[in-house]
């Protein structure tokens, strides 16, 4: 999740572990631990290679076996200042408790996380709930305000429970969308290859489906009530990506080994399509399972590709349409109400740069 609620989850797990005259230390202690993971977020400084960040982030540093490292790691960096508050053992309980948030709640999310590194590379992610959802966040919060001001331990394991409850919550949602998407492929006629669910930014109500058939996206949103009641909105569909696509890729070059790298990190659900630039359009692979709006197919990050030098790593780049349109768009849908939603299909191909053998895959 964002990195404040990881913080959180962090903060009131170790408050449960309190006693009543230890909360407000573990209060901080905890959310300290539930940031060291994202640590490896720092990669993405590294100029040379900007998708290093993707390969890395939520990497090892987020696995279910690291956490004894992390919070040990967690622990000898904040036993200087705290040596004398607590004893060794109960800053390393803390520690490892708000360390332990990390990987599992990120595998709540839709991101992707290595959750079973070193055994599995799988980016593993249930998608039950939004990178950023303010509710789960707030409640966090209370819980945590509560224990500290109260001394009591029992309030932040309320927020404990709330939180399990409100992921339980997120997984049921999921199934709901799930079985309503593939009743919606078929009744399109479409053998489902493979299917994504995702809450949208913030809420449990509004989701978006993508399920591939015959080499293409289709890209629907739900809006599933708390009482019953559904909602469908048609959205686009796009063409997945293939290396033919683009026949002037040489498959040994940089360039391609980046192609790889991104479609692993966008588990495959990726597209190509044009992008203006000072000299023409150029061709933009983008992570589909991610827009700013449920229904539609322009990613909101992707790589472009520089044709003309196959030797040098691509460039990551974000696109986020905040315009007033989307955002009315957005809220209509999150409310259930009729909207017109534009189909669209995307199809894109690149003519090859040169006609020699050695330039196609």
């Amino acid at each position: 999740m964002d990195i404040v609620t990881q913080g959180l989850a962090g903060a009131v797990l170790a408050q449960s572990f309190s006693k009543n005259h230890e909360t407000r230390i573990a209060m901080v202690i905890g959310f300290l631990a539930g940031l060291l993971a994202d640590v490896d977020a720092l990669l993405a400084l590294y100029e040379p290679d900007p998708l290093l960040q993707l390969d890395f982030h939520r990497h090892f540093t987020h696995s279910l076996f690291f956490i004894p490292f992390g919070g040990l790691i967690a622990a000898a960096l904040l036993w200087p200042v705290l040596k004398k508050h607590l004893p060794f053992q109960r800053v390393l309980l803390f520690t490892t408790a708000g360390y332990a948030t990390s990987g599992l709640i990120d595998a709540c999310t839709s991101y992707g996380t290595s959750l079973l590194w070193p055994f599995s590379d799988a980016r593993i992610s249930w998608s039950v709930v939004s990178i950023l959802d303010p509710l789960f966040s707030i409640a966090l919060i209370t819980a945590i305000a509560f224990a500290a001001v109260k001394r009591m331990p029992r309030f932040a394991a309320f927020g404990v429970c709330f939180a399990v409850s409100y992921l339980l919550f997120g997984f049921t949602q999921h199934e709901r969308v799930e079985a309503l998407a593939m009743t919606m492929a078929e009744s399109r006629g479409h053998a489902v290859e493979r299917i994504e669910i995702k809450p949208t930014m913030g809420n449990l109500l509004l989701w978006r489906s993508i399920y591939e058939a015959d080499g293409y996206y289709y890209i629907d949103a739900f809006r599933v009530g708390l009482t019953g009641e559904e909602k469908f909105y048609t959205g686009e569909s796009t063409k997945r990506f293939v290396f033919s696509d683009l026949p002037g890729v040489s498959q040994h070059s940089v360039l391609a080994e980046d192609i790889r790298r991104f479609d692993f990190f966008s588990d495959g659900y990726i597209s190509v399509r044009p992008v203006p630039s000072l000299t023409g359009k150029i061709p933009f692979i983008g992570d589909i399972r991610y827009s700013m709006l449920p229904t539609s197919s322009t990613p909101i990050w992707g790589i472009e590709l520089d044709l003309t030098d196959q030797q040098k790593h691509t460039s990551f780049n974000q696109s986020h349409d905040t315009s007033g349109r989307t955002r009315q768009m957005f809220i209509d849908m999150l409310f259930g109400k009729d909207i017109r939603i534009v189909k669209e299909t995307v199809k894109f191909e690149v003519q090859a740069m040169a006609d020699s053998p050695e330039n196609h895959p």
